[in-house]
């Protein structure tokens, strides 16, 4: 009975997720911006930890002497369970005392880090039964890592406890900043469990039994479960995850990944209020391996997603590895940029997001090594987060790995001490920082009008039979977003949640990418976004599915034909879209001639105008049924694309594609805060950022590119007067007036370089 109610409890908290605890989060205004580097005593790689020996003391206080004379404010240490509680009850926490003691002497900040992904053996010889489970029926025994499946309720009291008992000794030093409560959050960690082919986790009888009270909240009877599922359960006890696709309903199959998103967002809430018993005040974070964008729900080891976790902690952040391995899979620009907008958007209840782990030196995974981290790849990658509001930047590591098959990679040092230039570029970027904390911590990146949609239910169309070798919603995310980020017009990715909940009247327009599965709460959000004079422009089949997998009886689906005016007809799969303009009247198609077209993608979807709509057509397909459609609704207007044009624009923009985005500029009536001559232009990469504080303005002008750039910046609605302009990085200052209500700017940036100005 404590086993169910322990559930129960649980279930409901998953439950609040995104009503209660998501309504009433304050946000925390720090007063503290870290840099760091991750530094853990001695040359042991985490989660691992040196022992310490009678050198010990001198040997780190010479190591932490270097990381602040460098420039780093804070040490990121790290707590780990195997270590710190070898048998039950027993704490070893001389690593953590010694270390925050030695930084309190040397003027260092403390983050900490912590790892229960490790654990100790006498966890799995006093619960035999919290093994992690694959839906093979495999059992993982854990080596160390992966641990142990927290929904064992006894595992996870232990797990908390830890948490506890760690936070008890951290408080009582007053250079103790913060906490970070889970590295790259995954329901199994650190362990590739390569002998289960398409493994999935976890199936072991806990989180099942977790599983069950969670349809229990969301369906009330089993009657409505059988009836979801086409299932004919007589108890709840016979309800089990699916481990396969079948020729019926996938609802199982969405219900189950649903219930993985928010069995995560859970354990890390879990972790949060753990630490808060013994830790009322300090800053609580935590980081995902990559951003959500890039995961689908299919990995089988636990997909996050980066809305629901950022609601369970002050900061949510993301890891950076843009150089992570093997120089074939080196990020370009536009996977910097989007890594870091999505984890700002995910953030912007919180008021800011963490860089938990910014890559410091070579990537290397077993005999993959990628090319060497330059100063000004760090320049690049510091500077690009905090321009999109990063309230921390942590460096990993200080030194490199050790051990392990990354051994040799990702240090900022060397092994034997030694310092490298990037940690002295490093560290003087970390030292402007500082000196500048109280200006980044309040400064807060301009309010987008565009908004685009993530929308994780679009990437389970199909259950486990989804037949697709590509992620077309990510891709098309991509497409949208790299335009208008290539373009310098800020734009925000926000969650089908937001539509639900209403929380959308600050956009002018939303861009619906792939909208091949959607909810009625989210449909008749948009709806009424569109009913309250907003623009919208969905791309093909919107709302073919609900959230339960089931077809539409018209498409668009869920009421949303009557907003964008027009049904489907016919749909095809097609390697070669083109949508023929057959109008220029429009103010998305000004500036196009009859003979212009634009470039689909995967589906062709024939349209028709609905009977006494407000609809227009726009283009047609290649056998000359209606391809777009725009309409008009209440107050606001709509575009209805026949196909995937932002996946189109990914990786290779279509020039007609570009114009046509550009044209939704002027059709959405959306304001440019500021223009720059290089806006759009690739082959010479110079982005440009805004952000406001009271009544200064901070512009970011970053030089991807490998050729010095003489940049020209218009920034709008400027009062006119004179304007005091401090470069922070160089700290000169110039002084510029506005004419006709503009700042008229000129920025000289050299290759690969970054200038800072506060305007005034």
């Amino acid at each position: 009975m404590l086993e169910k109610n322990s559930f129960i409890v649980l279930s409901l908290t998953i439950f609040l997720i995104g009503s209660i605890f998501a309504q009433n989060q304050k946000i925390l205004k720090p007063d503290f911006f870290p840099v760091s580097v991750w530094y853990s005593g001695g040359t042991a790689r985490a989660p691992m930890l040196s022992e310490i020996t009678p050198q010990s003391r001198a040997e780190w206080k010479q190591d932490l002497q270097q990381i602040k004379s460098l420039g780093f404010n804070t040490v990121r240490t790290w707590v780990e369970w195997a270590h710190c509680e070898p048998r039950p009850g027993e704490y070893h926490f001389e690593n953590l005392k010694l270390l925050c003691e030695l930084a309190q002497e040397i003027g260092l900040k403390v983050i900490i880090q912590m790892y229960v992904d490790s654990a100790p053996d006498w966890v799995g010889k006093k619960f035999p039964d919290g093994l992690f489970e694959a839906q093979s029926g495999a059992k993982v025994h854990s080596q160390a890592a992966p641990g142990f499946c927290t929904d064992h309720a006894g595992v996870r009291e232990a797990v908390l406890n830890f948490y506890t008992e760690t936070a008890k000794v951290a408080v009582q030093y007053p250079n103790f900043h913060g906490w970070d409560l889970w590295s790259e959050p995954h329901i199994v960690n650190w362990a590739y469990i390569n002998y289960v082919p398409n493994v999935q986790f976890c199936f072991c009888p806990h989180t099942q039994a977790r599983f069950r009270e969670w349809l229990q909240q969301k369906y009330e009877t089993l009657a409505g479960l059988n009836q979801a599922w086409y299932r004919n359960f007589e108890t709840w006890d016979d309800v089990h995850p699916p481990r396969f696709g079948t020729i019926l309903s996938y609802t199982d199959f969405i219900d189950w990944k649903n219930f993985i998103y928010e069995k995560l967002a859970g354990d890390l809430r879990m972790r949060y209020e753990a630490v808060r018993r013994a830790d009322k005040t300090h800053v609580i974070t935590s980081h995902a391996a990559v951003p959500s964008i890039f995961y689908t729900p299919y990995n089988g080891y636990g997909a996050t997603d980066d809305f629901l976790m950022a609601e369970q902690v002050d900061f949510y952040g993301t890891s950076l590895y843009p150089k992570h391995n093997h120089p074939a899979r080196h990020w370009e620009i536009w996977k910097l940029m989007v890594a870091v907008d999505f984890s700002r958007s995910a953030n912007i209840k919180n008021g800011g997001f963490y860089v938990g782990e910014l890559q410091a030196g070579k990537g290397t995974i077993g005999l993959q090594i990628g090319n060497p981290i330059t100063p000004e790849d760090h320049r690049i990658w510091m500077w690009s987060a905090i321009a999109k509001g990063a309230k921390a930047i942590n460096i990993y590591a200080y030194y490199p790995m050790s051990s392990g098959y990354e051994s040799g990679g990702y240090g900022l040092v060397n092994l034997d001490g030694t310092i490298t230039e990037r940690a002295k570029h490093a560290g003087q970027t970390a030292k402007i920082i500082d000196e500048n904390k109280q200006l980044f911590l309040a400064a807060t990146p301009m309010q987008a009008e565009i908004a685009l949609v993530y929308n994780p239910l679009a990437q389970m169309v199909g259950g486990e039979q989804r037949y697709a070798d590509f992620d077309g919603h990510q891709n098309s995310l991509f497409g949208y977003y790299r335009f208008f980020a290539e373009h310098n017009i800020p734009v925000d990715f926000i969650h089908r949640k937001n539509l639900e909940s209403g929380e959308v009247s600050q956009y002018k327009l939303i861009i619906v990418p792939y909208p091949l599965m959607f909810s009625q709460q989210a449909a008749d959000g948009l709806k009424n976004f569109v009913k309250q004079g907003g623009y919208v422009v969905a791309e093909a089949r919107l709302g073919w599915n609900d959230e339960r997998g089931f077809a539409a009886p018209a498409i668009p689906g869920m009421g949303l034909d009557k907003v964008f005016g027009a049904q489907e007809t016919s749909v095809k799969m097609s390697e070669k879209i083109v949508m023929k303009i057959i109008t220029n009247t429009h103010p998305a198609m000004k500036g196009f001639d009859k003979n212009d077209s634009l470039k689909g993608a995967y589906f062709a979807e024939s349209l028709a105008p609905l009977k006494n709509s407000r609809a227009q057509i726009l283009a047609s397909l290649d056998d000359g049924t209606p391809g777009i459609i725009a309409s008009k609704y209440e107050k606001g207007e709509t575009i209805l694309l026949g196909s995937f044009l932002g996946m189109a624009n990914h990786p290779i923009a279509d020039q007609n594609n570009n114009q046509f985005l550009m044209n939704l500029l002027a059709w959405a009536k959306i304001n440019r805060p500021f223009t720059t001559s290089h806006d759009g232009k690739i082959d010479t990469p110079v982005e440009t950022r805004m952000q406001t504080h009271s009544n200064e303005l901070l512009m970011f002008v970053i030089n991807h590119g490998e050729n010095n750039e003489t940049v020209k910046i218009q920034i709008n609605g400027t009062a006119d007067r004179a304007y005091t302009c401090q470069e922070l990085i160089s700290n000169r200052t110039i002084t510029i007036a506005s004419k006709n209500k503009t700042l008229n700017f000129t920025a000289q940036l050299t290759k690969r370089n970054v200038e800072v100005w506060k305007i005034r």
